[in-house]
């Protein structure tokens, strides 16, 4: 007959577990990310839950991180229902997620961020499908021109570019107001297009961005210097 497991025995089985549960999170976020000066993993599960795989909740925190060339100053996230494989995890295998994670947090880009990921893909990919119907109700080309410049005002950014054919000549910068519509929807407003020879007409209309149904957006607060969002994300296996 085999001897029960004593409390001592699994209390030492659950803190294996925890430890390396949360060296694995935390090998497949730097995983992901470009590099973080700071990276907090806590993980919220009772004995049975850890055992089985099924994790409540983890609070996740980092500090001046870079994912795919975009500058992030602080990332604040509580995943949520994670359904994890512990066994293949504690054979050394890596964290996979088998169902979707929902991810509830805060994000907080500064101005210094946004002009230091104007070289990353994410972003000139954003901006470039976000203008392409504003700019070509003035006949231009978001393509052809190289952002050199984010400024963040009052919920409002301001992009300042130049024609890439000419570009210690002319220059472009691009008024947008920003309101949340809501969870999936954002909407441009007070939309201003200045070149270096006039005032373009202001659009009327709002120019809506639809976020998709894997987010849910709460707040977004853009103020001098720092844009602040707050939401939901889901992510995907």
């Amino acid at each position: 007959m085999t001897e029960p497991s004593s409390p001592n025995t699994n209390n030492s089985k659950v803190r294996i577990i925890t430890k390396v549960l949360t060296s694995a999170i935390k090998l497949w976020l730097r995983s992901q990310l470009n590099q973080v000066s700071h990276l907090e993993v806590q993980i919220e599960a009772n004995d049975r839950q850890l055992l089985s795989g099924c994790i409540p909740g983890v609070f996740i925190s980092a500090s001046n991180a870079v994912y795919q060339g975009l500058y992030i100053t602080q990332i604040e996230l509580q995943a949520e229902k994670i359904q994890l494989n512990v066994a293949s995890i504690l054979k050394g295998q890596p964290l996979q997620l088998s169902a979707i994670v929902p991810v509830v947090g805060k994000l907080i880009m500064t101005e210094p961020d946004l002009n230091n990921s104007l070289s990353s893909p994410l972003l000139l990919t954003a901006i470039n499908d976000v203008l392409i119907t504003v700019l070509a109700e003035y006949s231009l080309n978001s393509k052809s021109i190289t952002w050199r410049k984010i400024t963040l005002d009052n919920q409002a950014l301001i992009l300042h570019g130049t024609a890439s054919s000419d570009p210690d000549g002319s220059f472009l910068n691009i008024y947008l107001g920003l309101e949340l519509l809501n969870g999936q929807e954002l909407q441009l407003i007070q939309i201003q297009v200045i070149t270096d020879q006039k005032v373009l007409n202001m659009r009327n209309s709002p120019y809506i961005i639809n976020l998709g149904t894997d987010v849910d957006i709460k707040k977004i607060s853009l103020m001098p210097e720092q844009l602040t969002c707050y939401g939901r994300i889901n992510v995907n296996p």
